[in-house]
């Protein structure tokens, strides 16, 4: 299943036909596989091959799908789509906060995780380094005759994805960076967490989705995640506010 040439995906699950049917499934989008049966082989196979997608079982035997993605994270910035047999929130919250992208329940359709795949894969990521790398390399910085959206002390070059907070480059995950984009762009126009969920799943096109409470609540993790980053403090915002009981928006310009 695995080659040498192209874009690679690693496939961590341990289930013989569930790891064929999603190794198929990523083939016929044109990445090389590697499939792995548990965690410890999965972060060692993200490790040697530097895959642009990771599909990531829950429950394994050894390490489990949350600290293998914790892992794989701290070594890569590769898309992580975690696939659990559990139709819980707690499943896909805890997923989001382990560093995934997405979360798909089993039995999954195969065409739905193509699709979800390919909307990520047509997202450039942003530029993030691991921390060993990140240590030793120069960070890019954000040309100042760029088009970029501003707030503040904000700066965000959406065409080289790049995000500077008081002259300082902030790393964000590609769903952090898509939904601060989103909020930029609509200024003080309030964004839903259903909007935000289809956009983040690359679904904009669609004229009804289907939006559920864990998609609503992967939104205010994201968030939650994204404000830390850029030390916004909820009670008092300088950039993100929330309206109670529907989504977000900027703050009020200052002064």
């Amino acid at each position: 299943m695995a080659g040498d040439s192209g874009p690679s995906a690693v496939v961590i699950e341990d289930d013989d036909s569930i790891r064929q049917l999603i190794g198929a499934v990523l083939e016929q989008i044109g990445l090389s596989v590697v499939a792995v049966g548990d965690g410890a082989e999965g972060v060692q196979a993200v490790a040697d091959h530097q895959p642009v997608v990771v599909t990531l079982d829950v429950n394994m035997p050894g390490i489990d799908g949350f600290e293998t993605a914790k892992r794989i994270r701290a070594i890569s910035s590769s898309y992580i789509v975690m696939i659990t047999a559990r139709d819980e929130e707690i499943d896909a919250l805890q997923g989001l906060g382990s560093g995934a992208d997405d979360f798909v329940l089993k039995p999954f359709r195969p065409r739905e995780l193509r699709a979800r795949i390919e909307a990520m894969l047509r997202r450039p990521r942003t530029v993030e380094l691991p921390p060993v790398l990140a240590a030793t390399a120069e960070a890019p910085r954000i040309d100042p005759d760029a088009v970029v959206l501003r707030h503040g002390a904000l700066v965000v070059d959406t065409a080289a994805r790049l995000v500077e907070l008081d002259g300082e480059q902030v790393d964000l995950t590609r769903s952090e960076f898509e939904l601060l984009t989103a909020l930029l762009e609509s200024g003080r126009t309030v964004r839903t967490k259903a909007e935000l969920a289809v956009l983040l799943r690359g679904e904009s096109y669609l004229a009804d989705p289907y939006v559920s409470d864990a998609d609503r609540r992967g939104v205010e993790v994201h968030i939650g995640n994204l404000r830390k980053k850029l030390a916004d403090d909820a009670a008092h915002p300088r950039i993100i506010e929330t309206v109670r009981g529907v989504g977000y928006r900027l703050t009020a310009p200052r002064g």
